[in-house]
């Protein structure tokens, strides 16, 4: 590494970054294969896979990893959200305010989607319109949460100057400066 080049910190476990991947991966997978079949049954069983590691990881696993170092409280999510705004929200080492919550909401969307597809291969909810169009619902939403939080992603990349997708990838980020928030 030259001399001026910044310093790097781990942020990002493998299993958080793997878990990310392999999710992302699933649910492209499923959204092809969404005329039914059994590739796209696998993949829904993959992502509720991933979804439960993923919770359980979010109360065990190390710092960034976990909800409680990532999911403000409202008040603190607004005020920073505020910051955006603005276009002065401090830096964050881990996952911002917003980005925490968009994690909760795609964990639930994907997860309520791949249950609700189980559900419909069932012996009672077999052909059960509602049960259909919920599973549909449920994956254009997580569609639409994928797509506003890849827009995060992109606009926190460029306002802070780092790379999100390649930390994602080997999970290193710059280390902190003064003002940037762990």
């Amino acid at each position: 590494m030259a001399a001026d080049a910044p310093a790097t910190v781990r942020v990002w476990d493998p299993l958080v970054r793997i878990g990310h991947w392999v999710l992302v991966g699933s649910v492209i997978v499923a959204w092809f294969t969404r005329h039914g079949g059994a590739v796209h049954e696998w993949a829904g069983y993959v992502v509720l896979a991933v979804v439960g590691v993923r919770t359980l990881w979010g109360a065990v696993g190390p710092r960034h990893a976990r909800f409680t170092q990532f999911v403000r409280p409202p008040a603190a999510t607004l005020r920073y959200a505020a910051l955006v705004a603005r276009g002065r929200e401090p830096r964050h080492l881990g996952h911002n305010p917003l980005g925490g919550w968009m994690i909760v909401a795609l964990l639930a969307a994907a997860a309520l989607a791949a249950a609700s597809g189980w559900l419909y291969t069932t012996d009672r909810f077999w052909g059960v319109e509602w049960v259909e169009e919920l599973h549909e619902g449920l994956a254009n939403l997580l569609f639409v949460l994928a797509g506003v939080h890849v827009a995060g992603v992109v606009v926190e990349s460029l306002r802070h100057r780092e790379n999100l997708v390649a930390a994602m990838v080997h999970g290193r980020k710059r280390a902190p400066a003064p003002g940037d928030r762990d």
